[in-house]
């Protein structure tokens, strides 16, 4: 089978990175996969194996026009008989619009939770404001033309897949629901940098106002009233990171709030930490979640992606609801005053991690099936 995916990921042009390992394994059950994404100026085209990519230049406001160009004369030129979209939004535009004129058939992924009300939705009383883009409202309307054009969708998980039948019905197809692929090989523990705190907190993800990391500043400035040992380490970077240290000094939270930027290791640093607090306002899946089980770090997390599917809270995790600072900081002073707790939590959520990531198979070839399907 020859599929060509739409995808949004420049990474994956580092024959290093995570992704391109993934493409890797993707390729190897597919039969031969070519990749079209945005990259910088000095990608070229590569063939390793059956893995062709094909990198675009492009602006930003020209990325639909140059994607759905390269792809429309991949598909004439290999042959290609499904395209696949990493999202509804830019990349499915651009695979509907390559796909004009061709006999290959489009297959749309829906990895975040588009239509949660927080993906337009900036705030409320009890948080601070985190303007989403205005461009998420146009994403809506264009996942609104191009999923009922899709002759199969993938979801990551089932509250995905119930958010997209409960808005769409009958008039698009019935969405298969594959996770996202983890490795459940845990790291050895890698030391957190020097530091003073006696409960360290660690949040892992990109600095962009989906990850509302403004909830836990805000969270963090309440519990550092009554306990002043605790700090938070953030990993990863994004257009909020300005603004997140800007808000740090200005809750005199400067010598609290240390940022570490993009790490290779982050699932060590994870082991190494008191607790895991995420307070993202929607995620399709949330990876990090099943990583920081599997590194066995307490969690504290807001309702969102797997919460609920996979992990339950009380259970195996502290979820509290979006946008609500107090709420997280509870959770962090119950993990902080109760010892049984945080050390019942992880155990339970790491034995759920396995089970769940026991459960869902073979990532590639379930993925390689789903798309076969279209072929046939």
């Amino acid at each position: 089978m020859k599929v060509l995916f739409v995808s949004n990921d420049p990474t994956l042009f580092d024959a290093e990175s995570a992704t391109r390992a993934r493409m890797r394994s993707y390729a190897a059950a597919l039969g031969e996969l070519h990749i079209v994404s945005l990259a910088g100026p000095y990608a070229r085209d590569e063939q390793e194996g059956n893995l062709f990519l094909h990198p675009v230049q492009a602006w930003n406001i020209f990325r639909v026009r140059a994607l759905a160009a390269r792809a429309h004369a991949l598909i004439l030129e290999h042959s290609i008989e499904v395209v696949s979209a990493q999202d509804p939004f830019e990349h499915g535009l651009a695979a509907l619009r390559a796909l004009q004129g061709t006999s290959a058939r489009l297959h749309i992924q829906v990895h975040t939770d588009f239509l949660s009300p927080w993906f337009i939705r900036s705030g409320n009383w009890r948080s601070p404001s985190v303007r989403q883009p205005l461009l998420n409202r146009w994403r809506l309307r264009v996942a609104d033309r191009v999923l009922p054009e899709a002759a199969g969708i993938r979801a990551v998980s089932e509250r995905v897949k119930a958010s997209l039948l409960d808005r769409y019905g009958s008039k698009i197809v019935d969405p298969s629901v594959i996770p996202v692929w983890v490795d459940a090989l845990v790291p050895e523990p890698v030391r957190l940098p020097a530091h003073l705190f006696t409960f360290a907190l660690v949040a892992v993800g990109r600095l962009e106002p989906e990850k509302r990391v403004e909830d836990i500043l805000a969270a963090l400035k309440l519990v550092i009233k009554h306990y002043p040992m605790v700090g938070l380490f953030i990993v990863g970077e994004g257009s909020e990171r300005g603004k997140l240290e800007r808000m740090a000094h200005s809750l005199d939270l400067a010598d609290k709030v240390i940022f570490l930027g993009n790490r290779p290791n982050v699932r060590g640093l994870m082991s190494s930490a008191q607790a895991f607090i995420q307070a993202s306002a929607y995620e399709g899946y949330s990876r990090t979640l099943l990583e920081a089980a599997l590194a066995k770090v307490p969690i504290i997390t807001t309702d969102v992606g797997i919460v609920g599917e996979v992990f339950k809270g009380y259970e195996d995790v502290l979820a509290v609801p979006v946008a609500d600072p107090t709420a997280l900081s509870l959770g962090i002073v119950g993990f902080i005053e109760d010892n049984a707790v945080r050390q019942e939590l992880p155990r339970h959520a790491e034995d759920t991690a396995r089970t769940h990531l026991a459960s869902v198979g073979d990532i590639p070839s379930r993925i390689a099936a789903d798309l076969a399907r279209l072929v046939r």
